[in-house]
């Protein structure tokens, strides 16, 4: 490793410009002086680091939330380093206990395949696939035998891996907890053994499994990395984690309409949270926009709506984040109807005497995918029929062609009947 006084001042300045960038928004970095020397040597060196992120496979579909910890990789791609991203198809057929009340269901080989490819195609969203080296877990895992998993399992006591706040709370709420979970952790920071990691990032609730890699890889006599975690991400409730089963997520595969809509409705004391965490904007571009909210130049509206075109753009394009703001501006701030709803077939042979339920109308259109979620739309006011509010769940349609049903803000459909 270099010594910083043998740097001369340009490399120094290089090394603390990318410690203020990767350092924008981290809840924690474990040692900070270790990073900023692995920086100084892969600048003197010209060898980049190896910067370790380990997915989960169990739920492919990425979210604003996730995208806050792939921006950090992003910045470490843009200053040359490689990204190590470690699909866990082993560890995934137990499942991340961390945070749960119980046993996590194991995933079948096919699921985790599955999900691993939809991951790989919203990740290079974000990074440079040139810049990323992809891995499986199972390729250093599968081989292990009984032997070497006791010699594993023999770094790590008991009593460190009851550290973990959700196990103590489930050993001492009476709750089971499988011996296989406390290999969870162990694998995770083999992984880091494996892979050689110099850097590793999670959210703050995988810290005890970060610091896992650095533990084991001192037991293996390799270099520990530096772990860095990124903070959670409230969701549009403004209250908890974002979350898909929470409902309150903007999803980045989503339609540019449904991004937009959703941006739009992030809570006002949220908004530079997300510009900093989940947007490229620079540190000086997030803070004009402060100053312009500050001094009334700009309207806290304007700020959004440009958060909302930022994430359209980002992950469909600038002519798509144009396009959905004009969308949205006519849609709910002219309180018109977009001029470009897609028309949905519906079959005679769902219709009885010409009408239908608008129950199953809901469901059999696509606007929402259970009768459940269709029922609690309508006692919520939110579906309209040709800009009527429908209110009663019994209601009975008689469903015309080019007639109009709108659920929510962001949901419309034109009915063509055949």
């Amino acid at each position: 490793m270099v010594k910083w006084e043998s740097l001369s001042q340009d490399q120094q300045a290089e090394v603390e410009r990318q410690l203020a960038v990767i350092s924008r928004g981290v809840v924690e970095i474990v040692p900070l002086d270790e990073l900023r020397n692995k920086i100084a040597n892969a600048v003197v060196t010209g060898i980049p680091l190896k910067v370790k992120l380990g997915l989960d496979p169990s739920a492919p579909d990425i979210h604003i939330g996730h995208t806050v910890v792939l921006h950090k990789l992003r910045q470490f791609q843009e200053f040359g380093h490689q990204i190590q991203l470690l699909i866990g198809d082993f560890t995934g057929r137990i499942g991340d206990p961390t945070g749960k009340s119980e046993t996590r269901k194991q995933l079948s080989e096919e699921d985790v395949k599955r999900n691993a490819e939809t991951y790989q195609k919203q990740i290079y969203k974000i990074l440079d696939p040139e810049k990323t080296k992809l891995y499986y877990n199972s390729e250093w895992l599968s081989p292990l035998n009984f032997a070497d998993v006791v010699n594993l399992a023999a770094k790590v006591t008991v009593a460190r891996v009851m550290e973990r706040d959700d196990f103590t709370k489930r050993y001492t709420s009476g709750q089971p907890i499988s011996i296989h979970e406390f290999f969870y952790p162990l694998m995770q920071g083999y992984d880091s053994v494996a892979l050689e990691s110099d850097v590793e990032l999670g959210g703050t609730d995988q810290t005890f499994n970060l610091l896992m890699g650095r533990t084991l890889q001192k037991e293996y006599n390799k270099p520990t990395q530096v772990v860095i975690t990124t903070p959670l991400i409230e969701g549009l409730d403004g209250v908890n984690k974002m979350s898909k089963s929470l409902g309150n997520y903007i999803g980045i595969d989503e339609e540019p309409n449904q991004i937009y809509g959703k941006s739009m409705s992030i809570p006002d004391e949220l908004m530079f949270k997300y510009y900093e965490l989940a947007t490229d904007l620079s540190n000086g571009e997030i803070e004009s926009l402060r100053k312009g909210l500050a001094e009334g130049t700009l309207h806290p509206r304007d700020v959004k709506m440009q958060l909302a075109a930022t994430f359209v753009g980002m992950y469909h394009g600038e002519t798509a984040a144009k396009a959905a703001e004009n969308h949205f501006i006519t849609v709910f701030q002219q309180r018109a109807l977009p001029e470009d709803i897609e028309e949905v077939v519906l079959s005679n042979d769902d219709l009885t005497n010409g009408q239908i339920r608008i129950i199953k109308l809901l469901t059999v259109l696509g606007l929402q995918p259970t009768s459940s979620e269709a029922r609690r739309s309508v006692q919520q006011g939110a579906v309209r029929i040709n800009e009527e509010k429908v209110t009663d769940i019994l209601t009975d349609v008689a469903p015309k062609d080019g007639d109009v049903l709108q659920v929510g803000k962001r949901k419309f459909a034109k009915i063509k009947i055949l």
